[in-house]
């Protein structure tokens, strides 16, 4: 396959996304004769993103053409270097030593992490059938530092997730959530921009930081680091009390409320609005705001998600809007119908049915959604318990990285009997492991992500490449089927009869393979390869990766088949399944594959005779013990540091190297000026910041983002990288590096990365 076959001249605009984010927003790229992305515009073609784009998709050529990336399989040798080895060394060799954990200790001692990142879950559709062979159980990726909290208390609330609507709410609340910068919904700076400008609409923000956001807000509420919880006990407590909560919408569509009355009666509102450094006035006129607005979305993000009581403050700001009755109506939050969800995924059910353990075998850590918490993972295997996990698949993550105790993660692999990674470049994980899969980069194959939140009108883009494949390397579908054929588990005699079915098209290709499929099992078990095998040679050039997207779209009109009708994709479902595959295929800026409406976000409300459940007895206990304040700080740390904060000059960490950036002061410490004053140190000063579990040397940059005894480091810095010629730099702090386990949430196990008891001193050189 030449590059003239998947690009044509260059000065043709070709479609993709941006994958630094979970928007995934539109994006026309042009390509040079030399293979970079030449120039990067917004596609208004696109039904979600509308040609919206910001500054950092610019900077996605140093992803596609980083000096560091992969183009042969490494076998790590007995002294710890690496060597590169053939494609049929590695997949044999890889399989075998897999193979032979599960043969000794049994397939759920090998833990898999990941399963795609921001715009790359194709890939993880694929492996899921290697998984299977080997009889995988547990799991985790990054979302069970983030989100699994927020999921655990929406399906108790809910039974399913919602999403609210920025675009036409009146109220727009902002919870630890800085959009101008994480967007977190589509078209975020603008919509951001009309929330801000509209008289009769009004932006809230609830950030210890004068971020981005909050500067353009008409309410700020700068809470002391680490009590959101009381801020929005607060709140809620507040509603009840003066009667600001809608009693007849409550009647109607919710349970639980007289259970929960007493508590929200009992808040000393003026007592935890000293805790979080808020005036009760300003609460009031914050609540009263929201109370008589005919409508209220909010979002919460990983600056609570992260912190303190994470998973308590999950559930109470789902009452604030809640007893207001922001549901199931314009402006508000409603339940979206997505491609695939992400809960599935994670459970292992791309192609069958499942069911993951409840706890975690060693740590007895919950698992929600499938994950069991990052910040147990070590603690998984540097034991001796007889069920510790003994080998580990990685794909498209980076956990040394990215999660807590980078130290203590690294010797965890090391201490595996056999662990794989699967990734583009050789990243800090990549180092630790005994054998690295050269995987396609997601601008050589046909790609798209699960990140489908949107409602009424919900969008799925299948992303066309831009690239011919860098030789050495091989996308996930093949890999996936390699492994297996090499363990016996395919041969040609699975693909024969439906290969000869898809020569004749999709309409009988769907015939035989459903036909197949009620038959023999194994279809579905190892689905994606065998789509990949048989399906993906007659799809257009560059696009075999995007068969299993034909499986996906079966599923989804089985399970949604009224919202797929009125998006177009009527009738009986193989049909509509071959109508949708079709459009996505021919859809280069994406398309509309669901449209819903408010009677569907109450009939998605899986609970009780459609009623979302206010009572999370789980949570009750934690809420009422707010009673006994904070626990005290630390005197021999007192800063509280946010360790991973989002900025305009740091992106997705699979941009590795930082020379993209050569202005102002990268990977900077953030602190306010009276802090600095005190420390008597001023911009482009440096000073050791020490944690309980780390150390490092800091650049300062006097902030008034920040208050006194806050600082924050951003994200996606400290990347040890290696280009093409070797040589080798790292710039700014690589956050985890400070950062703890133990210090996560009592129910998710979400680790504290905005809440990390620090202390500042000069360095021994400015003494």
């Amino acid at each position: 396959m030449g590059r003239a076959d998947i690009r044509s001249d260059a000065d043709d605009w070709k479609n993709t996304a941006c994958i630094l984010c979970s928007i995934n927003c539109g994006l026309k790229i042009r390509t040079d004769d030399e293979g970079r992305i030449a120039k990067i515009i917004g596609d208004k073609d696109h039904p979600a993103s509308r040609g919206y784009v910001c500054e950092k998709t610019q900077r996605l050529d140093w992803y596609q053409n980083a000096g560091d990336r992969l183009t042969s399989p490494m076998r790590r040798r007995k002294d710890g270097g690496y060597e590169a080895v053939d494609w049929g060394t590695a997949i044999r060799e890889v399989a075998e030593r897999m193979n032979a954990v599960r043969d000794e200790y049994g397939g759920e001692k090998i833990l898999y992490y990941g399963g795609g990142g921001q715009g790359n879950h194709l890939g993880g559709a694929y492996l899921e059938a290697w998984l299977k062979s080997l009889g995988v159980k547990y799991r985790s990726n990054a979302l069970a530092q983030e989100k699994t909290g927020e999921f655990w208390v929406a399906g108790k609330m809910f039974g399913s997730g919602t999403h609210g609507d920025f675009e036409h709410c009146e109220v727009g609340v902002f919870l630890g959530k800085n959009p101008w910068q994480s967007h977190g919904f589509g078209r975020a700076r603008a919509i951001i921009r009309n929330l801000a400008n509209d008289p009769d609409r009004c932006l809230i923000v609830i950030d210890p930081r004068r971020s981005e956001t909050a500067q353009k807000a008409d309410i700020h509420l700068a809470v002391n680091p680490g009590t959101d919880a009381w801020l929005m006990a607060a709140m809620a407590g507040m509603l009840v009390q003066n009667g600001w909560e809608d009693s007849e919408w409550l009647a109607r569509h919710t349970t639980g409320f007289e259970q929960l009355r007493p508590y929200l009666m009992d808040i000393p509102v003026s007592d935890y609005a000293a805790i979080c450094g808020i005036d009760p006035e300003r609460i009031a006129e914050t609540v009263r705001r929201i109370s008589t607005a005919r409508s209220v979305s909010c979002f919460e993000d990983l600056g609570v998600q992260m912190s303190v009581h994470s998973t308590l403050v999950s559930y109470l700001q789902r009452l604030v809007w809640v007893l207001t009755g922001n549901y199931g109506k314009e402006g508000t939050a409603n339940a979206f119908v997505p491609f695939l969800s992400l809960g599935q995924a994670s459970k292992g059910e791309l192609g069958g049915k499942g069911k993951a353990a409840r706890v975690s075998p060693v740590a007895g850590a919950r698992i929600i959604t499938g994950l069991i918490p990052c910040n147990v993972i070590p603690e998984e295997i540097l034991t001796d318990h007889p069920d510790r996990y003994r080998a580990m698949i990685i794909q498209s993550g980076n956990p040394v990285h990215s999660l807590a105790d980078s130290k203590r993660m690294r010797e965890a692999i090391r201490a595996l009997d056999f662990s794989v990674a699967i990734d583009v470049a050789m990243t800090e994980t990549c180092r630790q492991v005994d054998y690295v899969l050269p995987a396609a980069s997601q601008y050589e194959k046909a790609e798209a992500t699960f990140f489908n939140l949107e409602f009424p009108d919900n969008v799925f883009h299948l992303r066309q490449p831009l690239f011919e494949p860098r030789d050495g390397t091989l996308d996930e579908g093949e890999i996936t089927a390699r492994l297996l054929e090499a363990s016996g588990e395919l041969a040609e005699k699975d693909y024969r009869a439906l290969r000869l079915a898809a020569r004749a098209g999709l309409a009988a290709y769907s015939v035989a393979f459903i036909a197949r499929a009620a038959t023999q099992p194994r279809v579905m078990k190892y689905v994606a390869p065998i789509l990949y095998r048989t399906l993906g040679p007659t799809l257009p050039c560059g696009m075999g990766m995007a068969a299993v997207v034909w499986g996906l779209s079966l599923l989804f009109v089985k399970r949604h088949p009224q919202a797929a009708r009125r998006a177009g994709f009527g009738g009986p479902a193989p049909l509509a399944a071959n109508r949708l595959f079709s459009a996505l295929l021919n859809s280069p800026s994406g398309l509309v594959f669901a449209r819903s409406n408010f009677e569907e976000s109450w009939q998605a409300v899986r609970r009780p005779g459609n009623r979302i459940n206010l009572e999370i007895p789980e949570l009750l206990a934690e809420f009422a013990g707010l009673h006994r304040g904070p626990a005290p700080g630390d005197p021999e740390y007192p800063f509280i540091l946010s360790a991973g904060e989002r900025r305009s000059d740091t992106s997705n960490t699979i941009i590795r190297n930082s020379q993209w950036s050569r202005k102002g002061l990268y990977g900077s410490l953030r602190m306010c000026q009276r802090d600095a004053d005190a420390l008597e140190c001023g911009n482009g000063d440096t000073l050791r910041l020490t944690t309980q579990r780390g150390k490092a040397d800091v650049v300062v940059e006097i902030s008034d983002m920040m208050s006194p005894g806050h600082i924050s480091l951003p994200n996606g810095t400290g990347l040890t990288y290696r280009d093409a010629e070797g040589s080798v730099s790292c710039r700014g702090v690589a956050p985890n590096e400070l950062t703890d386990t133990s210090r996560r949430d009592f129910l998710a196990g979400t680790p504290w990365h905005k809440h990390v008891p620090a202390r500042l001193e000069k360095t021994a050189g400015d003494e």
